[in-house]
């Protein structure tokens, strides 16, 4: 009787270890891409995360939670994945990105009736004070464009709500959310304007240093497996209908398992 009792207690941790979450996974307040709906993560690539876990039989709960924190997590502890995250040269060599789920472009934006007057400036424009979220691509590409003062705040929300305040001059931002950021602030799409677009953003799932490889190429195959078969284009157009899909698939940046 005990040998039947320990095969079964023995058989029963190692099915919970198989349900287990085998990763942390964090997103944020990013409307229509990922959001918080009564309590729950909604959103674009929400959707399509549920989507790949359901392929891979995979039950971590999708998190939302600051960008500040969930990118600090993303480049200190192995076995997180954080979407979406811009691609770029810096962050190839930090973390591993599997993707694109997402094109975006980068658009700096002033208030209504200023954008004329700020690109009569020429050079000049680049001296003027900008925002953008704390630890965003965003602030990164506003730098990286020459603007000499960014602004950083927490969210894109209070950066929309500065910039209409006049804090500063301009807005740096995501070009598909700015309609959701600027509804949650009780302000009409039109209260702000576009000045120029900075650049074409390619938005990733990341998965930081140390995530062990098998489990990185699960949701490799899993994310493969929704773009040929069309549920990825399905989701993609239900949310941003006026957008093309990106089909390719990648996995760029650290080797997975990488430490």
């Amino acid at each position: 009787m005990l040998s039947r009792a320990l095969v079964l207690l023995l058989f029963s941790l190692s099915a919970w270890s198989a349900r287990a979450p085998a990763l942390t996974i964090y997103t944020e307040e990013w409307p229509p891409i990922t959001f918080q709906r009564n309590g729950v993560a909604d959103g674009m690539a929400v959707e399509v995360v549920r989507e790949i876990q359901t392929r891979i039989h995979d039950n971590s709960p999708v998190e939302v939670v600051p960008w500040a924190r969930g990118y600090k997590d993303l480049l200190t502890n192995p076995g997180i994945m954080l979407f979406t995250v811009g691609r770029s040269e810096a962050r190839e060599k930090q973390m591993t990105l599997l993707g694109p789920i997402a094109v975006s472009q980068t658009v700096l934006l002033a208030r209504k009736g200023e954008a004329a007057k700020l690109l009569a400036l020429g050079a000049g424009i680049y001296q003027r004070p900008v925002g953008a979220y704390r630890g965003s691509i965003f602030a990164d590409a506003a730098s990286a464009a020459g603007f000499v003062e960014v602004d950083l705040a927490p969210t894109p929300q209070i950066t929309a709500q500065k910039m209409l305040m006049g804090r500063y001059d301009m807005w740096v931002e995501g070009g598909f959310v700015v309609a959701s950021v600027l509804k949650d602030i009780h302000r009409q799409p039109d209260a702000v304007e576009l000045v120029r677009v900075l650049e074409s953003l390619e938005l990733y799932l990341a998965f930081s240093r140390g995530t062990p490889a098998e489990e990185v190429h699960r949701w490799q195959e899993g994310f493969s497996a929704i773009k040929k078969d069309g549920t990825f284009k399905r989701i993609y157009n239900k949310w941003l209908p006026r957008d093309a899909a990106p089909m390719d698939m990648r996995l760029i940046g650290l080797p997975p398992g990488a430490h």
